[in-house]
């Protein structure tokens, strides 16, 4: 295979919804509760890097009310609902590419944004630098390689092809440039880049219905890619999400790392 540029699994294709849907019942409520922890209320200045389905945004935005601020970045946003109201700002904005947005936020949140990043070190970076002093950053990103099967029980066929497919969608990630380890570097990363009181933890989403849309989604997306690339055939492709759809597997996902800080 050859690594070519752009994001795997970007915002545009029709599987896209489904999957920022799946996202958002399995992982918003975790990237809540470590926001209600940091004492997110009225009038904050927020930044949300990476908009995908928009459900981080809308909360944000009841949070903060109508004083707060709440800054949506993506490459793309002509997925996006025409109609963004105020505290909501929209832009097109590339974390590893492009000069911070603004200066000046409270919160800083990134979700499964970085390890795709080419310049990771560079978005990292400029993530802190928007920051206010005392402002809080919020990272989270998936190690696929800490649990690398989509079912850790594998007792069967249907199993063992969902493990082959789980590993082909890896190999294609890996060559297109992502990071699969880069969940568990974050509380480190974070140190380094002199943030304080960084603190981590990980939710491994096991056996929710969620699971099961997030895969047929998620594999929806890749398929042609998968085939291209040899890693797997159409047939292989339709009988695994029959075998999700028939809802009799314990799918699981790679394990979320969340990982934050506060600016000096």
């Amino acid at each position: 295979m050859t690594r070519t540029d752009g994001h795997l699994l970007d915002n545009r294709p029709p599987g896209a919804g489904q999957r920022f849907d799946a996202l958002a019942a399995l992982f918003d409520p975790t990237t809540f509760r470590h926001m209600e922890r940091f004492g997110i209320g009225s009038g904050w200045r927020c930044w949300e890097v990476g908009a995908g389905g928009m459900s981080v945004v809308s909360w944000l935005a009841k949070k903060v009310g109508p004083t707060g601020r709440v800054l949506a970045t993506d490459l793309d946003i002509s997925w996006a609902p025409l109609a963004v109201r105020p505290p909501i700002q929209l832009r097109v904005h590339d974390v590893g590419v492009d000069e911070p947005p603004a200066e000046g936020f409270d919160l800083v949140h990134a979700r499964l944004v970085l390890a795709d990043v080419p310049d990771r070190e560079r978005a990292l970076r400029t993530m802190i630098r928007a920051l206010r002093p005392g402002g809080r950053l919020l990272v989270e990103d998936a190690d696929p390689t800490l649990q690398p099967l989509a079912c850790p029980d594998e007792r069967g066929p249907e199993q063992q092809l969902a493990n082959r497919v789980r590993h082909a969608m890896r190999d294609v990630l890996a060559e297109r440039g992502a990071e699969l380890s880069y969940g568990r570097r974050l509380p480190r990363l974070l140190r380094e880049a002199g943030l304080r009181q960084v603190e981590a933890d990980a939710y491994f989403p096991l056996t929710a219905p969620a699971c099961g849309a997030l895969e047929s989604a998620t594999v929806g997306q890749v398929r042609d890619q998968l085939v291209t690339a040899g890693l797997a055939t159409d047939q292989d492709i339709d009988r695994h999400l029959a075998n999700v759809a028939a809802g009799g597997m314990d799918l699981a996902t790679a394990p979320l790392i969340s990982a934050w800080g506060r600016k000096v």
